[in-house]
């Protein structure tokens, strides 16, 4: 650390401790704000002070909120029958902004007994009768959906998960070999 810029540099370790963050943008970001803006650092801090605070897990769905239930939980336009299973609550704001899904959400982080029996109240309460599994495709993220589907083997439920393929605009030779595998499989007819 150079002397008689310790808190500059802090300010960049602090950066570039947060993910996708490398040394260079996080030089980049520390000089704007010390440098051309104090006002957005000062704004900055402020609203990470205020998130920090105020937001929460939702205590029905494990969503992100800033009460004890969050905004989709409580909004009656959501169909209550559909349930959308994720393992990051910020993978609803992915899914919410594709406008394709109005069921409800449940955030699965750990296989814990607690957030098991709160799926299973869940479901019953709200008589579930499909569940949208929308997880990264991997070997344990399978193992992960059979292990749900067996601990709600006793409610009458439609599993699926969302389609996996190949992307648009990728050429085949840039695609792993389980996407592949996966887009042939799950083939449509046009």
């Amino acid at each position: 650390m150079k002397k008689g810029l310790e808190k500059f540099y802090e300010l960049v370790e602090a950066f570039e401790s947060l993910p996708t963050i490398g040394k260079k943008s996080a030089l980049r970001l520390a000089y704007h704000i010390v440098m051309n803006d104090n006002y957005c650092g000062i704004k900055l801090a402020h609203s990470i002070e205020n998130a920090i605070k105020n937001i929460t897990k939702c205590t029905r769905c494990g969503s992100m909120s800033e009460h004890e239930i969050c905004e989709f939980c409580l909004d009656d336009s959501r169909n209550e029958k559909i349930l959308c299973i994720v393992q990051s609550a910020k993978d609803i704001f992915i899914i919410e902004e594709s406008k394709k899904f109005d069921g409800l959400y449940f955030v699965i982080e750990d296989l814990d007994e607690q957030s098991i029996d709160k799926l299973i109240d869940l479901v019953r309460e709200n008589r579930i009768s499909d569940i949208l599994f929308a997880i990264t495709p991997s070997l344990a993220n399978d193992a992960f959906i059979l292990f749900i589907e067996d601990k709600l083997k006793d409610f009458e439920i439609n599993f699926m998960k969302i389609a996996q393929g190949v992307p648009t605009g990728v050429s085949l030779e840039n695609v792993d070999l389980i996407s592949l595998s996966k887009a042939i499989e799950s083939k449509v007819v046009i």
